[in-house]
């Protein structure tokens, strides 16, 4: 079965300002990663109150549903994260959280919004639906080890075919869709560097082995690990983030530690990538009398879409949308939990407009004044149903 677009809002548009006030309830109550407990319950509540829905609760602060449609067929798993960041708010509309300290900075509420939406609509449709359709409301997308490895292992996707899921995008204007086959986010893995030296007084350096020194000169050459010493058609991002040493202006402290994130796509540059920047750590150190401790620690898989279910995907989103709304995605040195379900079953994610500088919603994903324009809300959920009736067909 197709949907054309003047159906698709039929069912769309009645349930609009519900997903917008689900959207806005959420942003007033965010909670951290792995600490979803009201959010959880909340999505659960919301869930019971649609008709035809298997409610379950695969971890402690996550939720699946399940649709089983009127005729046997294949099952598609859809995805929304629910967590929100430490971040303090800015933002001075009126529903701004009421958490200090938690925000939603990352168009997560709008995704369970959305996904709820969803749920609603397809829920009376089900005499249409040929297999299974499950809703995974998922926990912990922004800390690792990340909830979507805890949903695998709870067997969310056993007897799955394939998975879908999307992230409301702040540099893509409101609307749009961008989607394509490949590789589209990275694989986003930390390191920390200690320095160890040799304390003393500031006003004598030459009794001491600086770390402060010797870190500032690792920052600078770190970088030639990505400049001079891989591929430059493969794409990499190595960024020192954090750096913390000494405690008064007249002391030279014994060590110095600093942590960062390296992002790749390309599975043996990753493989690399601890090996050539562990050469230029031990190369600066030794120059100058000190020593290191080095952890790196492999994050996220990158998130690759399969390429046939892209396809088929794209195919169906310019036919229900156009062409002036479907656009190839540009893949991003962000990370995404998302690759948990890819490695199990074929999936792809996509990127729906949420930016309007005429709004002045131009904030970046993760700063404390970031919001979504609610337009991008209703056309998540219709590109979630058109999905659902181009590949459950």
């Amino acid at each position: 079965m197709s949907i054309t677009m003047n159906e698709l809002r039929t069912k769309t548009d009645p349930i609009t300002e519900k997903v917008v006030a689900w959207r806005r309830y959420l942003h007033e109550h965010p909670e951290v990663s792995f600490q979803e407990e009201n959010t959880s319950q909340y999505v659960y509540d919301q869930l019971c109150h649609i008709d035809g829905l298997m409610v379950t609760r695969p971890t402690k602060t996550s939720v699946m549903a399940r649709l089983i449609g009127d005729r046997p067929g294949r099952v598609l798993a859809i995805r929304a994260d629910m967590d929100a960041l430490p971040i303090l708010e800015e933002n001075t509309f009126d529903f701004v959280s009421k958490n200090p300290g938690a925000m939603h900075a990352c168009g997560h509420d709008g995704h369970t919004a959305m996904l709820l939406g969803t749920a609603t609509v397809l829920a009376g449709m089900r005499e249409h639906i040929a297999g299974e359709i499950r809703f995974l409301f998922q926990h912990a997308e922004e800390l690792f080890p990340g909830g979507a490895q805890e949903m695998v292992d709870a067997g969310v996707l056993d007897g799955v075919d394939q998975v879908i899921g999307t992230h409301l995008w702040a540099s893509l204007p409101c609307g749009q869709i961008a989607i394509a086959p490949g590789p589209v986010m990275a694989a986003p893995d930390t390191f920390t560097i200690t320095i160890k030296g040799k304390g003393g007084h500031a006003a004598h350096p030459d009794q001491t082995v600086d770390s402060i020194a010797i870190g500032a000169q690792l920052v600078t050459n770190l970088q030639h690990v990505v400049s001079r010493n891989r591929d430059p058609l493969k794409p990499m991002v190595l960024s020192v983030t954090t750096f913390h040493a000494g405690t008064a202006f007249n002391v030279i402290p014994d060590s110095a530690t600093l942590s960062g994130t390296v992002r790749t796509f390309d599975a043996a540059l990753r493989a690399a990538a601890p090996g050539m920047m562990e050469r230029v750590i031990r190369g600066v150190t030794e120059a100058h009398g000190a020593s290191y401790e080095f952890k790196y620690t492999n994050g996220y898989h990158p998130v690759v879409n399969d390429p046939g279910l892209t396809a088929q995907l794209k195919a169906a989103f310019v036919e229900q949308f156009g062409d002036s709304i479907v656009s190839d995605a540009v893949p991003s040195m962000g990370g995404e939990d998302f690759s948990a379900y890819q490695q199990k079953v074929p999936g792809c994610f996509f990127f729906i407009g949420a930016g309007n500088v005429e709004k002045g919603i131009v904030y970046p994903h993760h700063h404390p004044r970031f919001t979504v324009d609610e337009d991008a809300l209703p056309v998540g959920v219709q590109s979630f149903v058109t999905a659902v009736f181009a590949l459950m067909d």
